[in-house]
């Protein structure tokens, strides 16, 4: 029987959170598969680690204290997993994502297809269905539209990944240097780089909606105080991390460019709104 770690990190969305793993567990058991559970509470204060406890007993809850955000979480749920267990394949899931009845049948049936040597993404869409919101990225940076059958990405968003073994003996964890996003676009850059393929499926496996794309760190609406304070948060644009990821792969002009326009757009943001439209 194959092994799969569920990997989550939550932090205060209790309501979120419940749905997506009732929606996960409405899934098991898998012929062929054993499925856990790893998740993460980031400090949660809403009474999400209760709720699962309560709802979810089998979940392998890890408590942390509210500093790990998205991408040391999932990198503490998955060490937590990998020191567990030596498991056939992760899949990151996000709570916010609630994925379809088809999920886990379409991801390892794409693995078996791809002889468990490739990552496997799944695409996500508004709640309204109207638009395709996450999955795997073309070198452009779009989300390639479900077509039916596997799709090449070059890297991708960590809503629905699926990883084998295989890859997690070359690449390892998530970077723990990065504390909020790019973690996810990291690994897929440096699965590319390594030669792992990584394919997204050929139907839209769950819901998430967009966030917003207008940060307040570059919101001229937005007192100059505060966009500093946001341009610096782990959930805002961190200058010394986008650094990180772009002078990893894409060298060190590009990475020095862009450390200097993101303290740019900060403090000039409608200098750079007109720049955009013009």
């Amino acid at each position: 029987m194959k092994t799969i770690a569920v990997l989550l990190t939550v932090f205060n969305r209790k309501d979120k959170t419940l749905q997506c793993l009732k929606r996960l567990y409405n899934l098991l058991p898998l012929d062929g598969y054993q499925v856990d559970v790893y998740l993460t509470d980031d400090g949660c204060t809403d009474g999400t680690p209760e709720a699962v406890a309560e709802q979810f007993p089998q979940v392998n809850v890890i408590h942390a204290k509210g500093d790990l955000f998205w991408n040391r979480g999932m990198w503490t749920a998955w060490d937590t997993a990998a020191k567990a267990k030596d498991y056939d394949f992760y899949l990151w899931l996000n709570d916010d994502t609630f994925v379809y009845g088809n999920m886990l049948k379409v991801l390892t049936d794409a693995a078996v297809e791809t002889n468990e040597k490739a990552i496997i993404v799944g695409a996500t869409e508004s709640t309204d269905h109207s638009a395709i919101t996450y999955g795997g990225r073309l070198k452009n940076g779009s989300i390639p539209k479900p077509d039916g059958s596997l799709i090449k990405v070059d890297y991708f968003n960590g809503n629905i990944v699926f990883i084998p073994r295989s890859a997690y003996k070359v690449l390892g964890n998530l970077d723990h240097y990065f504390t909020h996003s790019k973690g996810d676009f990291d690994y897929g850059m440096r699965a590319k780089e390594a030669g792992i393929a990584m394919f997204q499926v050929g139907e839209v496996l769950g819901e998430c909606d967009a966030h917003p794309t207008f940060d307040k760190w570059c919101n001229p609406i937005v007192p100059f105080a505060q966009r500093w304070k946001m341009l610096h948060r782990p959930n805002g644009m961190p200058p010394k991390e986008t650094f990180h990821l772009e002078n990893r792969h894409y060298g060190l002009l590009t990475a020095c460019f862009h450390y200097i326009t993101i303290y740019l757009r900060c403090l000039c943001p409608k200098l750079w709104l007109k720049r955009e439209k013009g």
